[in-house]
């Protein structure tokens, strides 16, 4: 008896498999396709005013580790940037 229901069973179904609530719904429209820079810069304001000093830090940051890293790779002299020759 536990064959035959077993046999009966849609494979999908037996294996537990669904389509998820994602794949249901239709495709939704890109929400930039045809904005113009000023629309686009109309999000910012829903950006919390409480994440812009973070992204102020983080922006100085960023800038100063590149500005550091290529002070260290354009004025160290003794730094090796290529292998030495004869050597080997």
């Amino acid at each position: 008896m536990f064959r035959t229901r077993v046999l009966n069973m849609q494979p999908t179904r037996f294996l537990g498999m669904q389509s998820t609530m994602r794949m249901r719904r239709p495709v939704p429209k890109e929400e930039h396709s045809a904005h113009t820079i000023s629309q686009r810069l109309r999000t910012l304001k829903k950006i919390p005013p409480e994440l812009i000093p973070l992204g102020v830090v983080l922006a100085v940051a960023v800038g100063a580790a590149f500005f550091s890293m290529g002070r260290k790779l354009y004025t160290d002299k003794q730094l090796r940037l290529t292998r030495q020759r004869g050597n080997q």
